[in-house]
């Protein structure tokens, strides 16, 4: 059988068990088979697959067509142009989220080209601060783009921060990071952070079931389940985070369709100010950036507020 007619027939079949883009799915596969360039497939239409060749791909449409992810089947995902491990126990990253940290490198770039970070900001140097971390993807993409700044990550998931601190070593990146395994703020010691980034778990808990297979299938459920209204982290976030931000500092948080009222509304309750809402790739509202409101300064003291978990 050749590479078209093997690509042809790995599509039919995808087609018929409800994949998405079958035919990319199959040629993904078949590259991923052959050890080849996606595109170098199109030079190789009549080349002849052997039984080792064909077997392996085989087995490989079958897990697909039982709707496991791609990149789970592969074992990797590119985010921000890195390649990041995946597996059963993290999310599958998503397209939208690589805006949320263009975003966050993007601040704390314009950061480190200024003078401006006074004198309360604890720490000469730059850092972030990635709340629930699951593969690592923001707070390696954090580190890699923005190379002055230390960025911390933080799960609740033990064998999440293992697959996160994998991917920090196979990237060359782990003398930039600095992993907290605890369930919330209440794992870290005194720090105080330029970014306290997020793509918090925010599916309302009564809609996993409704979810693609892919999704609610393969991805672990702590990574999808926001609660009954979607919104617990967001609470958490709003109540806890602003006791490890500096002065000048920032959160950007990633968040589900309807939802950017009641997370702005959380928020301003805690005395936050919504700087921005950022559409994704559909022209959806999903990224949210906000400060803290300045507060007088008798007002001010040094007791963290309790917050809750991951």
């Amino acid at each position: 059988m050749t590479v078209l007619e093997t690509i042809q027939r790995s599509a039919d079949f995808l087609s018929k068990k409800g994949v998405e883009s079958p035919r990319l799915q199959a040629e993904l596969l078949l590259a991923y088979v052959l050890k080849l360039p996606r595109m170098r497939l199109y030079l190789s239409f009549d080349r002849t697959l052997i039984p080792g060749e064909l077997d392996p791909l085989r087995d490989l449409v079958l897990r697909r067509s039982r709707r496991e992810p791609l990149q789970q089947i592969i074992g990797s995902t590119s985010f921000c142009g890195l390649e990041i491990a995946v597996n059963r126990d993290v999310l599958v990253p998503r397209p939208e989220t690589e805006l949320l940290a263009e975003s966050g490198w993007e601040f704390l770039n314009q950061i480190a080209a200024s003078s401006e970070r006074g004198p309360e900001s604890q720490g000469s140097g730059l850092s972030a601060m990635d709340y629930g971390t699951g593969s690592g993807c923001l707070a390696l993409a954090l580190a890699s783009k923005c190379p002055l700044a230390k960025v911390h990550a933080l799960d609740v998931s033990p064998a999440a921060l293992e697959t996160a601190k994998a991917n920090a070593q196979h990237l060359g990146l782990t003398h930039r990071l600095c992993f907290w395994l605890g369930d919330g703020f209440q794992a870290l010691p005194e720090l105080r952070f330029d970014l306290l980034i997020s793509n918090p778990p925010y599916i309302p808990t009564a809609e996993i079931a409704t979810l693609e297979p892919e999704v609610r299938d393969f991805d672990p459920r702590q990574a999808l389940d926001g609660g009954a209204d979607g919104l617990d982290h967001y609470r958490r976030l709003a109540s806890g985070g602003g006791a490890f931000l500096n002065p000048a500092g920032k959160l950007m948080i990633e968040f589900g369709d309807g939802q950017s009222e009641p997370i702005r509304a959380l928020l301003e309750a805690q005395n936050w100010v919504v700087e921005r809402i950022g559409e994704d790739y559909t022209q959806r509202p999903r990224i949210m950036i906000a400060h803290r409101r300045a507060e007088p300064r008798a007002q001010m003291n040094g007791n963290r507020p309790a917050a809750g978990g991951l």
